[in-house]
């Protein structure tokens, strides 16, 4: 289903990362906020940082993706370095092309995480990559997705089992 994740975990640090190998994901597009901060945050946490790193010294390439604005993308990423995607409207696919374009991968290959199920994962699961959905970091967010995380909430519970 394209509402339902290939995997779920409770934050990005949680992730298996010898699993991503195994199943061959060479590149992994993540969202910023909620995900890897709390969205009132705008620079990278120590955790944020070691994560990044991580993956790359285990080989992955990583590219940011964000439905805010070029500025506040910038300004998260200047010390990570990542490739990034800033006002992507996602779920649309144009941000997840540019994304794949810069990680060099096919889509078969690319992992999407993020903390939103009608974007990030609906976004990614409709071009075929690999879904990972993370719980929200905090609850301070636009009033728009508050409305939306009334939603998400069922089918979170359903993951959560």
């Amino acid at each position: 289903m394209l509402f339902y994740p290939n995997e779920y975990y409770k934050t990005f640090s949680d992730i298996d990362i010898d699993h991503l190998k195994r199943i061959g994901i060479k590149g992994i597009i993540v969202d910023i906020d909620n995900t890897l901060i709390p969205w009132s945050n705008k620079v990278p946490d120590e955790n944020t940082y070691l994560w990044i790193n991580k993956l790359r010294n285990e080989g992955f390439k990583v590219c940011l993706i964000s439905n805010n604005t070029k500025s506040r993308v910038q300004e998260f990423n200047k010390d990570l370095n990542c490739p990034v995607v800033w006002n992507a409207k996602k779920p649309l696919k144009a941000a997840y092309i540019k994304a794949s374009k810069y990680l060099d991968c096919p889509v078969k290959n690319i992992a999407v995480v993020g903390d939103q199920i009608f974007t990030d994962v609906f976004g990614g699961n409709r071009m075929g990559m690999y879904t990972i959905l993370v719980d929200p970091l905090s609850e301070k967010e636009f009033f728009w997705t508050k409305l939306i995380r009334k939603i998400e909430k069922k089918l979170r519970d359903k993951l959560r089992g």
